[in-house]
């Protein structure tokens, strides 16, 4: 779907939405002491996006299993209910249905994504509830929903927010560069991503020599490759999934494609995986990274979150190193388990209320959220990656192979440029 049909569709569900509702209640009757308080998200436990919603789930049920052994929460104690959506958007809205009819849940969470929150977000205007939201970029441009939180670090802007490190830190650097490279998968979060790098380029006098989509089903990318070099641009902003930076990154080094930057928004360097699998080619490439170790990111808990979560990853055979999602399902839930602890309640306008008036304690560091429900402060990491020897996991423990370059608070190194 191309960015321009996205936005339409957006708008659609947001108008058919809010007028549904403008701003509805839950209606539940007297819960007993001992009935637990219900979480109910949808979760990608199968197809293309299950990588990523069985860690999340896994983070859930930490959390989950926390509370309960404190006691639960308002003296209740806490059941996850969740369906596998298959990766697949159209089992979203059904699910949630479900959720709220027959499931009766008291809370509701997203599972991952741009596209699986929106499609969550009609259902969820119609029945008034609070809605902490997994990585889902600029969704609520659109709906504009109060009850709506985002546990991202995208900030306000979307698109332009999210790819404001990667110009930032290129544009620092003598000489400045002067022509630009955009490649895209044809998707959500990529069309969004890019049309934050046009904005930015714009701003930057950055003359884009070469702009591309690609489609989902793209299996050899030495053609696309081969034409944006041609272009001879100084940077390249990709945003796209994992199968498409493996492909390109591979495209890049078969063909001696070497710009003097590349990256911004490649997912899959993010996942322990693919870094193992990279190894040594990730040298040079900068792209968003959500958490990293270094001095700058010890955040009090996050090393305790990770040492819990990594052996338990191991096991069930998740994401083992847990920087990119795992921290934020958590701390999405130890928001709105403080939220329930400070105003006693559940109910749905007090919690948004005092969300949104609140800055809470996390495992992810201070999270304040703005009037959209975004972080008030942008924080989503550039990181160049540098000094990577092999495919070993344990090299990215430390400091150092992932260089944090933006935001300037968080910095712990300098962009190699050239790469």
């Amino acid at each position: 779907m191309s960015s321009s049909a996205w936005a339409s569709s957006l708008r659609v569900l947001a108008s058919a939405a809010v007028a549904v509702v403008a701003s509805l209640g839950l209606a539940a009757g007297p819960a007993r002491a001992a009935d637990p308080i219900k979480i109910g998200f949808s979760m990608a436990l199968t197809g293309p996006f299950s990588a990523n919603g069985k860690a999340a789930l896994l983070a859930n049920q930490m959390w989950a299993e926390d509370q309960n052994a404190k006691g639960g929460l308002l003296g209740r104690p806490i059941q996850l209910v969740y369906y596998d959506d298959q990766s697949q958007v159209a089992q979203v809205p059904g699910i949630y249905t479900k959720l709220i009819d027959i499931d009766k849940v008291d809370l509701l969470i997203s599972g991952y994504g741009t596209a699986t929150v929106a499609a969550a977000m009609p259902t969820v205007i119609q029945h008034g509830y609070t809605f902490m939201s997994l990585f889902g970029l600029a969704v609520n441009e659109q709906f504009k929903y109060d009850r709506y939180f985002q546990i991202a670090p995208f900030g306000s802007g979307g698109g332009t927010a999210f790819s404001e490190g990667f110009f930032d830190a290129a544009m620092t650097m003598n000489p400045k560069p002067k022509t630009l490279a955009i490649l895209i998968a044809d998707s959500e979060f990529p069309q969004t991503a890019a049309a934050g790098a046009r904005e930015w380029a714009k701003k930057y006098s950055l003359n884009i020599v070469y702009d591309r989509n690609f489609p989902p089903t793209t299996v050899d990318y030495s053609p696309l490759v081969r034409a944006a070099q041609a272009a001879k641009p100084d940077i390249v902003y990709v945003a796209c999934f994992p199968q498409d930076t493996v492909g390109i990154i591979q495209a890049m080094h078969e063909t001696g494609f070497a710009p003097k930057l590349l990256g911004g928004g490649m997912v899959g360097p993010q996942y322990a995986a693919l870094k193992q699998k990279l190894g040594p080619n990730l040298n040079g490439i900068m792209t968003f990274e959500t958490y990293v170790p270094a001095k700058t990111t010890d955040f009090p808990g996050i090393k305790a979150f990770l040492d819990r979560y990594q052996p338990k990853a191991s096991s069930v055979g998740v994401d083992a190193l847990g920087y990119y999602l795992p921290p934020f399902s958590y701390a999405g839930l130890q928001v709105l388990g403080d939220a329930m602890t400070a105003t006693k309640s559940l109910d749905q306008k007090k919690l948004a209320d005092y969300i949104h008036a609140t800055t809470f304690k996390t495992v992810v560091g201070d999270v304040r959220f703005n009037a959209e429900g975004e972080w008030k402060d942008q924080r989503m990491f550039q990181v160049q990656y540098q000094g990577i020897k092999d495919g070993s996991l344990e090299q990215f423990k430390q400091p150092g192979t992932q260089v944090i370059v933006f935001p300037a608070a968080f910095k712990s190194g300098e962009l190699q440029y050239p790469k």
